[in-house]
């Protein structure tokens, strides 16, 4: 009798299973949502990425294997522009053809961002970039967003430990690609509001390998500091120069040095490096009311599970851009002009590069808390004041 019982209990917790299962694959069988994804996963900013694009897999097998989003799943359509506009505009062609495609995010960088956003704009497709420069966002196009914190912000976040630190006199050096172009132009806005005098200002080619004549005219000014803003490898060669040619002011940076490549390249002349960079560097030293903290930590360990390294801030922006697409897609459905609408109505959204709050005249919906002051010390980052 007791083995009959046990028969028909093990027949209904199976006949159930097989429900639930079918049910689940009811759910998740239905015509996949599609969104497009551009970054730059070869070429000198694949450090940045590739842990973009990794992080949206995660992320998009995470949401399936949930059920996906109204009994559909998510596809994400990859593209690589190798870190150039002409590249983006081409993967862009192909998603806006795409009649499926009901989002972009990324592309990584400034450039690339900047040469689709006026294409996005005009075929009413969201673009969510990844990219920093403020020119992203402002002047407002209706359709297009961005994650990373801006160029502006940084600067600003700067100025503040200069302040604090009493350094009135700065050399500034910076990539001439858009997005050193970019922090340049902020640089020099704010900082003269600021009450901070630029006396020497110096630029470099992406490619260049010798930064020693720029650098040379900077050391001739006798600042109180050097800024220095681009994303690899021109920063780390600006630092290694630096320590080269006996230049002992401090040196700051952009938030675009944000992983460990930077200090990988820059070897021990990166101690001391001062920048404002993402809280996930430094997650486990925030306390514990910081409403990031446990997001961080918790993105940090999945990835890191998942694919035996380290985040880095840059995949922290491509989560930002899938779970606003997603966060809107569970609430409005595949519209895109609902999509937009929902992603700009954004309000304390928790996310990996910081709180979002959307509006109609921010597209950013970032502050000045988004970033913390970082210090690089023995290899490491360090939480700097």
């Amino acid at each position: 009798m007791v083995t009959k019982r046990v028969i028909l209990v093990l027949m209904a917790a199976s006949l159930l299973l097989g429900c639930q299962t079918g049910s689940w694959a009811a759910r998740a069988s239905g015509k996949p949502i599609v969104i497009g994804a551009i970054f730059s996963t070869t070429g000198d900013n694949a450090p940045l990425g590739v842990p973009e694009r990794d992080t949206v897999k995660m992320l998009e097998k995470e949401i399936n294997e949930d059920g996906g989003i109204d009994g559909r799943p998510i596809k994400v359509e990859f593209y690589d522009d190798g870190g150039k506009p002409d590249q983006a505009v081409q993967a862009c062609q192909e998603l806006l053809a795409n009649k499926d495609v009901v989002a972009i995010i990324g592309p990584t960088l400034t450039g690339p961002s900047l040469a689709i956003a006026e294409m996005c704009e005009k075929a009413k497709m969201p673009l969510v970039s990844c990219a920093a420069s403020i020119k992203i966002v402002k002047p407002v196009r209706r359709y297009v967003f961005k994650t990373a914190q801006s160029d502006a912000l940084a600067v600003a976040k700067l100025l503040t430990y200069c302040k604090r630190h009493k350094i009135k006199t700065v050399g500034f050096i910076n990539d001439s690609n858009a997005f050193g172009a970019s922090g340049r132009e902020q640089w020099l806005e704010l900082s003269k509001k600021a009450g901070v005098q630029t006396l020497a200002l110096e630029s470099f080619a992406t490619n260049d390998t010798d930064m020693t004549s720029q650098l040379t005219k900077i050391r001739s000014e006798n600042p109180d500091a050097v800024v220095c803003w681009g994303t690899n490898p021109g920063p780390a060669i600006v630092a290694k120069a630096m320590r080269r040619l006996g230049m002992k002011q401090p040196l700051l940076m952009s938030h675009g040095i944000a992983n460990k490549e930077f200090i990988k390249l820059a070897g021990s002349a990166s101690e001391g490096v001062v920048f404002p960079g993402g809280k996930l560097l430094v997650a486990r030293s925030l306390s514990s009311g910081d409403p990031q903290k446990n997001k961080l930590l918790r993105y940090a360990a999945d990835y890191s599970r998942k694919y035996n390294r380290a985040p880095n801030t840059f995949g922290g922006h491509a989560w930002d851009a899938f779970m606003l697409v997603t966060n809107a897609l569970k609430k409005v459905g595949p519209d895109r002009a609902k999509i937009r609408s929902e992603i700009e109505g954004t309000k304390g959204f928790v996310g990996i590069t910081g709180v979002f709050n959307m509006s109609k005249t921010d597209h950013n919906g970032l502050d000045e808390d988004a970033f913390a002051m970082v210090v690089i010390k023995d290899g490491d980052w360090t939480i700097g004041r």
